[in-house]
């Protein structure tokens, strides 16, 4: 048996680095500008030898999300051989531009032959094709095989342009017969060009072209399933040109239906790519009519609309009065509306008007932010404004490091010549804040941080899973002012009460801010507070950080305000204590008698398509996009309110609009540019309920699984049941449970880069959306459940709204969550899925998934299951789930704090 790996035909190109054009890859993108007869800018710096500004063309194209760089030097001015030569020879040089690979665009073969001679990695050839005969079709053919280039095949022959459809396959099929059989090419490495040609011009031989290339996309990809498609894009409206608004419309629609038909690959201009989503609904309509040449008076239709954009021109013209204004004006002019622009130029001019560059900052820097602090306070700005205004403020600061250090350097030199002591300034107020160990979740951490920074403090942010003994020894070394912690998982609260006792034990006197999605100001007074002495406060949100803080570090304020705290604090631990006791919990084996009543001999499994599991390495993010639910991002930015109604508030509307765009064309960055990596696992096996609260597991290699659930203990209304999970699967007989992990994996680089930056913005609205991409994903791959890979319902169809609701059948529940609070049982979960290998999730050792973009739980199909929660429990139920579980009674206690009834 031959262990040799198979090489699968997939189109391999490579710059510096290679890029794969698998089955599953998105549309890849050639960046047209660099084409000096599709751009008038780059023919005019070919022609006038500015070959480093036509450099930063190739560079624009690149970071818009170009993944090959068409270069065409065709033009009767230009001595085209050595402009190709020149440009490609310093081109090599930057490997910002380079890492991509080249398509080398030429009608004259002189011109591509010695581009060729250039170019390192795998290339395209642009194009040949037999309009002179096969003789030089096949010399020019295996001139490109010898330099290993893919080449791109013109829909041409002896008697001229293909311009039918059956014109555009005939003479494809031909060249291909020709390739593979006489200069033995792989077909993975021929692209074929069909020709796309303009459509709306008044002709009405010309109105079927786009459907044409479209029917010509598919009866070539079933003839030569190998073979790739491409074409250049914007020759399709051609007929508008200098209208951009209807031009990127046509773009976005034919691509829309090329892309599903087959084409593999485009020359557009990467940066100006319209959504179809996005496209005015009006206008969609008129471009699809003649794109898909549905109505006799489409272009007539279309060509009305565009008049009456096209003295509007792109609109968004920038109202630059702002800049008359003196420096200060226009520092915090820059600092409240987010902009970089001018912040380095303007730095500078304040910095030349001040004895010490520090001024700067603790003047007109200072006096911008506390205007951005202002209109924060009074519900003027909003969180995403002021993270923008922070980037402002760091980059200004970061430009002012070097004098303020040059200037510290001459001061104690000064000093030390006059045999002075160098006594510096206190400086501004530190806050060292920390997501803690276990935990690796810190969005809301790092918004709390940079409304801190808006606001003169300086914030020493020590990142996530951060050890209680770091904490204490950075604050002693750093001298700060409070501490902060930060968590979203329920064993973070334990982590909490363990930093306060060894702030105790250490005799720190510093404020500590408890802060993250599942603490509360009750469980603060509850659990945090009676352990430290010297100021516990819950911190609900960002906008409330600066009032704390502003009250612990005012010296005639602190005191009355911290005993304000403690005696509410106080008060509400007595009243938690009261009602603890008044809360009736029933005896756990009498809630056990009232299950969830199912009629089990009415009930009939659906066995699901597969047992085991099935694994996603990379699955599409432009799917997964389609199922975001975006109403937890604007959460997450501390704007809330039902979407997409947020978007028309009258308070909040106009910011949270703004919010959304910008996050639309980060996100569209984000997919195109293949910044981020969706991995998943789903599994289904065989699974019985063998006692009232365990579910019984076989994996496919026959190993058993014991899921432990826990049961409401809450007495219920008359009929009403106290609920566990394990009441969802039949007790005997055939019956299934499913799981899936999901993750983003990738932001790390991305991260770092907005850090080095001073960046939050980007940052958070990167961390943000990964989440949300992170929840689509699991949203997904539970329809696919439900409809494929289970197929308990084939026949569901849902609006995304009714998904967003859970209006489907079957539930999803995650251990950690209200239905199933024990964390514990994920090891199980990722043990069944071998979901680290499978999904690259790790766990740490308090259970919080890594990447923090995760999402796990269970899957189950019954029609009666449903979510709920489980609420408080009584000592008896957790000893019976210590014993099921082979654990001490101190190590449950632990996971299910939250939950219990007592003082464990």
């Amino acid at each position: 048996m031959s262990t040799e790996k198979t090489i699968k035909p997939f189109l391999r190109l490579s710059g510096l680095e290679p890029l794969v054009v698998r089955p599953e890859s998105l549309f890849v993108n050639v960046g047209e500008r660099t084409n000096v007869t599709g751009s008038k800018k780059f023919a005019r710096l070919i022609r006038t030898e500015n070959y480093e500004e036509a450099l930063s063309v190739a560079r624009q194209q690149v970071e818009g999300g170009a993944q090959i760089l068409d270069v065409n030097m065709d033009d009767a001015l230009l001595d085209g051989e050595k402009a190709m030569v020149t440009f490609l020879n310093l081109l090599q040089a930057e490997p910002d531009i380079a890492k991509i690979p080249v398509m080398i665009d030429s009608s004259k073969f002189n011109i591509i032959e010695a581009g060729l001679k250039c170019v390192q990695g795998k290339c395209i050839v642009n194009s040949i094709s037999l309009k002179e005969g096969e003789e030089k079709f096949l010399r020019e053919a295996f001139i490109c095989k010898s330099f290993g280039a893919a080449v791109v095949v013109m829909a041409f022959d002896e008697t001229g342009q293909a311009d039918t459809l059956k014109r555009r396959v005939d003479i494809c099929q031909r060249a291909y017969n020709v390739l593979i059989e006489k200069a033995g090419y792989h077909p993975e490495d021929i692209i074929f060009d069909p020709n796309i040609f303009p459509i709306a011009t008044g002709i009405e031989e010309h109105s079927n072209y786009a459907v044409d290339f479209i029917e010509a996309t598919k009866q070539i990809k079933k003839l030569m399933p190998l073979a790739k498609i491409s074409g250049g894009v914007s020759n399709i409206s051609f007929s508008f040109r200098g209208n951009d608004k209807v031009r990127e419309a046509m773009h976005a629609v034919f691509l829309y239906y090329a892309i599903r038909a087959g084409m593999d690959m485009g020359i557009v201009n990467a940066g100006q790519l319209e959504i179809y989503e996005n496209i005015e609904p009006g206008l969609k309509e008129l471009v699809e009519d003649v794109v898909l040449n549905r109505k006799p008076d489409a272009t007539d239709k279309l060509l009305a609309f565009a008049e009456t954009v096209k003295s509007k021109g792109k609109e968004n013209i920038k109202d630059q009065t702002w800049r008359n204004g003196d420096v200060f004006s226009r520092l915090t002019h820059s600092l409240v509306n987010g902009i970089t622009d001018y912040i380095e130029q303007d730095t500078e001019e304040a910095r030349l008007q001040f004895p010490k560059p520090l001024d700067v900052i603790e003047g007109p820097l200072m006096d911008g932010m506390n205007v951005v602090g202002d209109l924060f306070g009074s519900g003027k700005m909003f969180l995403p404004q002021v993270v923008k205004s922070a980037r402002v403020m760091k980059k200004s600061v970061n430009y002012l490091f070097p004098f303020i250090e040059a200037e510290k350097e001459k001061t104690k030199q000064a000093n030390i010549e006059a045999g002075i002591l160098n006594v510096e300034g206190a400086g501004p107020a530190k806050i060292l804040m920390a997501t803690v160990k276990g935990d690796v979740h810190d969005i809301g951490k790092n918004i709390v941080g940079v409304v801190l920074g808006c606001n003169g403090y300086e914030v020493i942010d020590l990142g996530v899973m951060v050890p209680a003994e770091k904490i204490l020894q950075v604050a002693k070394e750093q001298d700060v002012a409070m501490i902060g912690l930060s968590g979203l998982i329920t064993p973070s609260l334990d982590e909490m009460v363990h930093v306060a006792k060894e702030m105790k034990r250490n005799n720190f006197e510093l404020p500590l801010l408890i802060g993250g999605a599942t603490t509360s100001r009750l469980h603060t007074a509850v659990r945090i507070a009676p352990e430290y002495d010297n100021g516990v406060v819950h911190v609900l949100d960002a906008s409330r950080s600066v009032t704390v803080a502003g009250n612990l570090l005012n010296k005639e304020n602190k005191q009355e305000f911290l005993s304000g705290i403690k005696n509410e604090y106080e008060k509400l631990k007595n009243d938690f204590g009261n009602k603890k006791s008044a809360k009736v919990l029933l005896p756990f084996e009498q809630v056990q008698k009232n299950k969830f009543p199912i009629d089990w001999k009415k009930f009939t499994p659906i066995e699901p398509t597969f047992t085991g599991v099935k694994v996603f390495e990379d699955y599409d993010l432009n799917e997964i996009y389609e199922y975001l639910d975006w109403q937890p991002f604007f959460i997450a930015w501390e704007m809330h309110g039902k979407f997409p109604q947020i978007l028309s508030d009258e308070k909040i509307g106009t910011a949270a609009t703004k919010l959304y765009e910008e996050a639309q064309i980060f996100l569209k960055k984000i997919i195109r540019e293949k910044w981020l990596t969706a991995k998943g696992v789903v599994g289904f096996w065989e699974a019985n309920a063998v006692s009232d609260d365990t579910v019984e597991v076989k994996n496919v290699d026959g190993n058993i699984f014991n899921l432990e659930f826990l049961r409401q203990q809450i007495k219920k209304a008359p009929g009403q049941p106290n609920i566990s999970l394990a009441d969802f699967i039949k007790p005997s007989g055939a019956d299934y449970i499913g799981a899936f992990a999901v993750s983003i994996h990738g932001l790390e680089p991305h991260i770092e880069r907005f850090i080095k930056e001073f960046d939050d913005y980007n940052k958070i609205m990167l961390q943000a959306l990964a989440d949300r991409l992170a929840e689509a994903f699991a949203e997904l791959l539970h329809e696919r459940t439900r409809k494929e890979f289970w197929g308990y319902a084939k026949d569901e169809s849902l609006s995304s709204k009714e998904l967003i609701e859970e209006k489907y059948a079957g539930i999803r529940p995650a251990p950690g969550y209200p239905a199933c609070p024990d964390h514990t049982e994920k090891y199980k979960l990722f043990e069944l899925l071998d979901a680290t290998k499978n999904a690259g999730i790790t766990l740490t050792e308090s259970l919080a998934m890594y990447p923090a973009p995760s999402v796990c739980g269970w899957y189950f199909a019954n029609p009666e299951s449903k979510y709920f929660g489980i609420g408080k429990i009584a000592k008896d139920q957790v000893e019976d789930y210590a014993k099921r579980k082979n654990m001490s009674l101190e190590e449950v206690e632990r996971w299910l704090r939250p939950q219990l009834d007592y003082e464990a």
